[in-house]
């Protein structure tokens, strides 16, 4: 029995597998694997967290079972996600892990683990670990256990990160910026990167006090950045996730700058166009088009960052991401980087002098429609000839002008009806229809 998904192990804390018990015989087990791996010395794990209050907990038992298998812990503390990636190459570590579940409510968690090299683990050791999971936990002998260390500068250490990859011979002086930190993993560090670098930053939901994160804040409830740039009459806002591996932007006048248009500033904006751009099966087609236009090759990938960077991977571009904000820009960092993909966005800003919304004024996203269809039953629309004839027509008609997705819920009895074109009463009722159609057909089966 494999416990990972696409983004690590997440579930509610408390609930198999996000507890203590859980936590620690993953410890000893991916303790194990990596003993396997790297057998000529003791391994390394560094281990970060966000703001949860059950981090502490898990902390301490991943902790644990990783010294009871023989593995030294680096602890970083409270620290964003793509840190703990950054740090797990820069301290030489044999792998890092994150317990977050990003931009999920304070009782859930998550436990994810990075490679050496500060990317996703392979599928292959994760596929070791859930084996290793399966057996006794037997301690090592007592003088070949493990011991946990806590690294005292890993904020400083990778705030210098962050601001390494802004050019030296800029700076944001000139900039009011409101940062929310959604009382999350970017508290500290998010608001000092962009101090050092000169701006004057107004710092909000900066105070996590265990079950905080996210609670209408960061970049999945934009309202009060949005107000607050207002009331500040500020140049931009930023805000981030619980982990701050997402971030969505606001320019002066309130509009909300998604992953989409971010990938929109970082393609066309910048000095040098990049070789090509990774989207997903969600991202608008106003970016396709957009990147037509100028001749930069632009793909999708399903849904999640790891399908990105395996894309970016298989074609040796570097930028890539999805409209909920999750950015990669590879040739700064391995992963997902809220703090970095704001850097650069900012970059642009201060070469080109110019505003946030004059970047994107020639940007005009397309309405988007999306139908839920929960079904009593879950059917296979693409195996109903009905159905697949109505797919058909609506594509026919939205041809060169929008798009069509439809999609099986992995986790429940729901099918995703997302239609996208130039005109937002033609795709109400173009989604509208074809769910009444999967409705009807569900029932039909179900008789």
């Amino acid at each position: 029995m494999s416990y990972f998904g696409t983004d690590g192990i997440r579930g509610q804390f408390g609930q198999t597998p996000i507890t203590p018990e859980f936590a620690l015989k993953l410890g000893f087990a991916a303790g194990s694997v990596l003993k396997r791996a790297f057998p000529k010395k003791k391994p390394i794990v560094v281990m970060g967290k966000d703001t949860r209050l059950s981090g502490y907990i898990l902390e301490s038992a991943l902790q644990a079972g990783l010294n009871s298998a023989g593995v030294y812990v680096h602890q970083l503390g409270p620290l964003p996600t793509p840190a703990i990636a950054h740090l797990t190459r820069a301290l030489h570590a044999n792998a890092g892990i994150v317990i977050s579940a990003s931009h999920n409510p304070y009782f859930d968690n998550g436990i994810k683990f990075f490679s050496n090299e500060g990317k996703k683990l392979p599928d292959e050791l994760q596929n070791e670990i859930s084996l290793e999971l399966e057996k006794d936990l037997v301690i090592t002998e007592p003088n070949q256990l493990g011991k946990s260390i806590r690294v005292d500068d890993a904020q400083g250490r990778y705030i210098e990160f962050c601001k390494s990859t802004f050019p030296y011979h800029l700076n944001l002086q000139d900039f009011t910026i409101v940062m929310d930190c959604a009382n999350g993993a970017a508290y500290s560090v998010g608001p000092a990167v962009f101090r050092e670098l000169g701006a004057k930053v107004i710092s909000i939901f900066d105070q996590p006090n265990g079950t905080n994160i996210n609670e209408q804040c960061g970049s999945t409830h934009p309202e009060n950045l949005r107000k607050a740039v207002a009331e500040h009459r500020a140049d931009l806002g930023i805000a981030f996730d619980g982990d701050a591996d997402r971030v969505l932007l606001v320019d002066r006048h309130g509009k909300i700058i998604d992953g989409d248009h971010i990938l929109y500033i970082l393609a066309t904006k910048g000095k040098k166009a990049p070789h090509g751009i990774v989207g997903t099966v969600m991202s608008n087609m106003a970016l396709e088009l957009a990147l037509n236009k100028v001749d930069i090759p632009f793909i999708r990938a399903k849904v999640g960052d790891r399908y990105v960077l395996q894309a970016l991977e298989e074609n040796d571009w570097f930028i890539g991401g999805e409209p909920s904000g999750h950015i990669l820009t590879l040739d700064r960092s391995t992963t997902g980087d809220a703090i970095i993909a704001a850097l650069q966005v900012m970059r642009v800003l201060v070469e080109q002098e110019t505003s946030l919304d004059e970047l994107v004024k020639d940007f005009k996203l397309f309405p988007q429609v999306l139908e839920n269809v929960r079904l009593a039953q879950m059917i296979d629309p693409f195996a109903d000839p009905l159905l697949v004839a109505e797919f058909e027509k609506a594509e026919q008609q939205l041809k060169g002008r929008g798009r069509l997705l439809i999609r099986k819920s992995g986790t429940e009895p729901v099918i995703r009806v997302m239609v996208e074109g130039d005109n937002l009463d033609e795709v109400s009722q173009l989604a509208k229809h074809l769910a009444k159609q999967i409705r009807q057909q569900a029932d039909m089966h179900a008789e």
